[in-house]
């Protein structure tokens, strides 16, 4: 009756919808990774062309 098996053990676990295997932890986390990274490559090229069209606007005044 005192036996806790890692299932039953308070503070682990979690919500349901969560990734259970170790697999689709890391599947999701490189999921959340690429998706990060691309929107730090979107920012960066609207960046970049912001400024390369603020250089074209002040050259020719």
């Amino acid at each position: 009756m005192t036996e806790d098996t890692p299932e039953k053990k308070p503070g682990k676990g979690g919500a349901k919808a969560a990734p259970e295997t170790r697999e689709e932890r890391l599947r999701a986390a490189l999921r959340a990774n690429l998706a990060r990274r691309k929107a730090q490559a979107r920012g960066r090229a609207a960046d970049v062309a912001e400024t390369e069209s603020g250089r074209g606007g002040q050259e020719n005044e």
